[in-house]
């Protein structure tokens, strides 16, 4: 059980750096803000995600409801708790590259939306006049 599971975690450990590079080209996209660029990027942004979902579901099938810190512990394997401990740092590194995408992209999107309310502001109340001849909004 424990050699499988170590060669599970050196798949999720690929899987994972494959996400990592996959956000990392979206934020030169975002940064570039190269349209198309982004869009193929969330194609393969997707088959990573699938690859590690089912990298996930075999270690899921192989360890069932135990925890993986404590299968790590109860091994005394320095191999297993090293790659255990590289894909907690590549997820932090993949959440961390995640937010920082978000974040770009809700930036511009406020900004674009702030543009287009100064270039075609909408009339909220047309401009009438009351019963003392002043202008009303």
């Amino acid at each position: 059980m424990i050699e499988e599971l170590k060669e599970i975690l050196v798949s999720e450990i690929e899987a994972f750096k494959s996400l990592l590079s996959e956000l990392e080209s979206q934020y030169n996209c975002i940064i570039k803000k190269d349209v198309f660029g982004m869009e193929s990027c969330v194609d393969k942004i997707k088959n990573a995600n699938k690859n590690i979902a089912i990298l996930e579901m075999e270690r899921r099938k192989l360890c069932g409801d135990k925890e993986m810190g404590k299968i790590i512990e109860c091994s005394d394997d320095k191999e297993l708790e090293n790659n255990y401990r590289e894909t907690r740092k590549i997820l932090y590194q993949i959440k961390l590259q995640n937010e920082t995408n978000e974040i770009l992209l809700k930036q511009g999107l406020s900004y674009t939306n702030q543009m287009l309310n100064i270039l075609n502001p909408s009339p909220k109340v047309p401009n009438t006049y009351n019963s003392y001849g002043k202008s009303r909004r």
